[in-house]
């Protein structure tokens, strides 16, 4: 039987790869100590998500371990000596990363090559999935030409239509501290992919979503703007007018992209993940269509400053990432995920 290591096991994407690769028949070793809750409050908790997966599941595993403690992650491989890493544990937030800048970097930067050096040390031929960030480009993307319509910021140039790629650049511009964690986790993943020869990919994701997702105001775009509207909430738009975009992908899909690296793997692998232009949506576009499902109005506040390093329009170009693994493609298109999130209990 294959063996998993996830963690961030109870997480959006984390608790989406544990149940993925259970149905694949893997054994499944999930890390995951509820974080998520001392970062964003009861919003945060992801309880509910392990309580769904030792339901649900056949050969899960659950450790209540911290990234951060390098003996117990080295421990840990070294027992399982996984055939299989997917390294969804982080903190995750743009904005609280300010607040709680050595949590932040060390989960993200110091997590990250904990994990990585127990796998050199205990099976360096094991694939290791890295779920990167689109903040490593900083605000970089925000120098593209934009052109401005009714309800949504988008690139002006032809040639930039498919979104933004992996060239884009990664310095010489404003990351936030969560993006400067998130590179340097990015980057470690890279070079001991180069250096120790060892298959890796960072996987540099746009906006992940689905209704296992427990989006609170500082994360989590769309799960969170339908918890707002559900619950009567005073939703705030952080500047632009509320045209800002994003591209958003299914947690069930992020998975599938997983499962087809892990039969190919490559090493040092670098891909923007994401919805693509089909899946994209501005925070206007998004108030009406989930105002339409569920016949509630959303109560807004603007806010006119945006946040620090926000991107304007943001769409991940997939291009590079189907050319080595045609096999993915999106199987849930954005109305989909819309209808998903407002229908959960």
């Amino acid at each position: 039987m294959k063996r998993a290591l996830v963690t961030g096991s109870s997480g959006l994407v984390g608790s989406a790869a544990v149940a993925h690769f259970d149905r694949l028949g893997w054994r499944v070793h999930g890390i995951d100590n509820n974080l998520r809750r001392d970062f964003f409050g009861p919003d945060g908790d992801t309880a509910r998500n392990l309580e769904r997966l030792r339901r649900d599941t056949r050969q899960f595993e659950h450790l209540s371990l911290d990234v951060r403690d390098r003996e117990a992650i080295s421990a840990i491989v070294e027992r399982v000596r996984p055939d299989l890493v997917v390294h969804c544990a982080a903190q995750p937030s743009h904005d609280l990363a300010r607040a709680r800048v050595f949590d932040d970097f060390d989960i993200n930067a110091v997590g990250t090559l904990n994990l990585l050096e127990a796998v050199r040390q205990s099976c360096r031929e094991t694939p290791f999935v890295f779920m990167s960030t689109n903040k490593v480009y900083g605000d970089a993307p925000n120098e593209k030409p934009f052109r401005e319509t009714a309800t949504r910021f988008d690139f002006a140039r032809r040639e930039d239509r498919h979104g933004i790629d992996e060239s884009c650049q990664v310095d010489r511009c404003l990351h936030s501290m969560f993006g400067v964690s998130k590179l340097a986790a990015d980057v470690l993943v890279q070079e001991y992919g180069r250096y120790f020869d060892i298959p890796t990919v960072c996987f540099r994701a746009g906006c992940l979503t689905g209704s296992a997702h427990a989006g609170a105001e500082l994360h989590g775009f769309l799960a969170y703007l339908a918890r707002a509207i559900l619950e009567g909430r005073q939703y705030r738009i952080y500047g632009y007018g509320g045209k800002q975009v994003r591209d958003n992908l299914h947690a069930d899909d992020v998975c599938l992209a997983f499962e087809a690296f892990a039969a190919a793997p490559r090493v040092g692998a670098v891909y923007n993940m994401g919805g693509g232009r089909e899946n994209s949506i501005s925070v206007l576009e998004a108030i009406t269509r989930l105002e339409e499902l569920t016949g509630r109005r959303l109560h807004t506040t603007q806010v006119d400053e945006p946040r620090r390093g926000d991107h304007i329009c943001y769409i991940s170009d997939l291009r590079r990432f189907k050319a080595d693994y045609p096999v993915w493609t999106p199987t849930r298109d954005l109305d989909d995920i819309l209808k998903e999130l407002v229908a959960r209990p």
